[in-house]
Order: structure tokens, then sequence, then C-alpha cells
């Protein structure tokens, strides 16, 4: 009996202990498909984000009408050193929150021929939201079409979107 109950509290204080976090990663492959990884994803990859994994719960501190925002309309910011609107385009999304992943003209040869194919010229920053396109920067009418896309007004508390 004694050997059964130093086997059960052995049991129980093993089950108490926090597990350890492992780090994951998540980001969209180029069929738009979510993946998670243990491994860092390839260089290739939009939309990284940084994941703790604990037992059986993620924790990625999304808030729940971000991630299904991001699910259903997806934003993609094309930008280059085009000065005040790129910084301006970059700094709404930042102050938001907003998850994104960002391509660079001037770095990418893939950005440019995807900003050629949208728009028929080079001209940034252009903000995908969905299948949505909007050309040059104006907040209000940015601000608009991300609450149309049900993504939150405002960031929480601490934490700006840096992808």
């Amino acid at each position: 009996m004694k050997t059964g109950l130093i086997a059960l509290a052995i049991g129980l204080a093993a089950a108490s202990t926090p597990l350890a976090a492992v780090q994951l990663y998540q980001w969209k492959d180029a069929q738009g498909h979510t993946v998670y990884s243990d491994l860092p994803p390839p260089t290739s990859a939009g939309n990284i984000q940084q994941k703790n994994f604990k037992g059986s719960v993620i924790e990625g501190g999304e808030p729940y009408a971000t991630k299904m925002a991001r699910e259903k309309h997806p934003v993609t910011l094309y930008t280059s050193a085009c000065g005040a609107p790129c910084d301006q385009a970059r700094q709404l999304l930042s102050e938001r929150g907003i998850p994104h992943s960002s391509k660079d003209l001037q770095a990418s040869e893939e950005a440019r021929k995807e900003v050629e194919k949208l728009t028929g010229r080079l001209n940034v920053p252009i903000l995908m939201i969905g299948s949505d396109k909007i050309e040059g920067f104006e907040a209000g009418r940015w601000h608009a079409a991300l609450d149309q896309a049900g993504y939150p007004r405002n960031a929480l508390p601490g934490r700006h979107s840096t992808r």
C-alpha cells in the first residue's frame, strides 16, 4: 500500500511540473497553406510568426479577431525606399498590430513582377487585403479596408507587428 501511495505521489508531482516550451514557426507556403514546424521556415516563406508550444497549447498572443481576419483576408504590403508613404504604411500596420508579409521591390525581382502584374506599373506602397488591392497610401482608406476585413482597430498593449 505504501509503495502505491509513493508511486502515486511521484506521478502527481511529475504531472504538475510545467512542460518545457518548444519554439514553433508558422508561415504560408507557396500554395497559401498554413505550415507549422519546429524548424525555421525557408527564406521565401511569407507571413512568418514564431509561436511557443506548451503541452497541447500553442501560444501566439494573437487575438481571435486578428486570427480570423488573417485567415480570411491575409495582408501583403509592397514597398520600396519610397520615403514617407512607405514609412507611414509600415507604421500604420505596425500600430494596428496587423500580421502581414512585406515585399520590397528593390530587394526582390519576384515582388517587382507581382506589382507589375497587379497594377501595370511599379508604384508603391500597395496594400493587398485578401484579393483587394489599394494603391498608394491614404490612412483613412487603409483603416476602412482593414476594418472591413475584420482586423481589430488597435494592437494589444505592448504588441506591434514587426513582419
